[in-house]
């Protein structure tokens, strides 16, 4: 089994798109890509958009043979929109590529109106039935029951993925935060391996102490059981959810700060350098200062990014 992770937050972007490959399989999992529109009151800064576009670029590549992929659920930054904004994927980039991978899509139970409007409005785009893919099985391929997105009753919910091959089984938890346990609970009825997962959203003001302890004894109770478990999206939006990563993984026990730590998010995964360029934006806007009215051109196409691609 291959697993690559395309775009998560340690990456540069919002989102948490991967790949895994098995024998005779290429399953492309979220294949969506976004930057938070508006962050203390800036546009993402252009090395943001630069790496969108990386990223873009790798999902569109990924998708162009892919055998199957997934939607968790209809959030801007996991799947490719119909009417994306300039930061987003836009399906009208991958549509072809999508008319003939088998679909798993999160099914309209407990989805939000726009999240419906959303789906149908893709589903119309690429004229291809969206199946409510919760607690279907297709080879190798596993899919859960609808959990919740974040706490129970606050987000909807999500549809996680779990793939097996030989001794190795790998789960896709999108959008869990660690902060219900019915996702913790199915995650080690599947016995994985590897999880890729959604950590808490440290950076909301709203998140409590007591849920964020909560996030913290389902992570080190999930960490006892799997080989790997990789934390990213919404708890690598800040300095501090890159703080609360590592102390949770130094309660865990881990030592090596890439290669043997066993809760770790996607940059380390793929031995990368963390890019936690949302965190970062003000930072970013203080050091290279955007000229004005960038944005709006770059959204009529009057600019590009290639100032700002060699840029770490």
């Amino acid at each position: 089994m291959r697993i690559e992770i395309i775009g998560a937050e340690s990456l540069g972007v919002r989102g948490l798109c991967c790949v895994v490959e098995t024998k005779g399989r290429k399953v492309v999992i979220d294949p969506g890509v976004a930057l938070g529109y508006r962050r203390h009151g800036l546009l993402p800064h252009p090395v943001q958009v630069a790496a969108s576009e990386r990223v873009k670029d790798a999902i569109e590549k990924a998708l162009k043979d892919a055998t199957d992929v997934v939607i968790s659920h209809y959030h801007g930054e996991h799947y490719p929109m119909v009417n994306a904004n300039p930061y987003q994927l836009s399906v009208d980039r991958v549509a072809e590529s999508l008319r003939h991978p088998r679909l798993w899509t999160k099914g309209m139970q407990n989805l939000s109106l726009t999240e419906v409007c959303r789906a149908k409005a893709l589903a119309q785009r690429l004229n291809r039935a969206f199946p409510a893919s919760e607690g279907l099985c297709d080879g190798c391929l596993s899919f859960s029951p609808p959990v919740p997105h974040g706490e129970r009753g606050r987000g909807g919910t999500v549809m996680m993925t779990r793939i097996e091959e030989g001794n190795e089984v790998f789960v896709h938890a999108s959008d869990i935060q660690m902060l219900n346990d019915e996702a913790i609970e199915q995650i080690l009825e599947w016995q994985p391996t590897v999880v890729l997962a959604s950590g808490p959203p440290i950076y909301l003001p709203s998140l409590t102490s007591e849920r964020r302890e909560g996030a913290l004894r389902r992570t080190l109770e999930l960490a006892k059981e799997v080989d790997t478990l990789i934390l990213d999206h919404q708890l690598m939006r800040s300095k501090e959810g890159e703080k609360w990563l590592d102390w949770g993984s130094s309660l865990h026990g881990s030592k090596d700060p890439c290669l043997h730590r066993r809760v770790i998010c996607a940059a380390d995964f793929m031995g990368r350098k963390r890019n936690l360029l949302e965190a970062e934006r003000v930072l970013w806007y203080k050091r290279m200062p955007v000229p004005k009215g960038w944005h709006e051109a770059y959204t009529r196409g009057e600019v590009d990014t290639k100032a700002y691609q060699g840029v770490r």
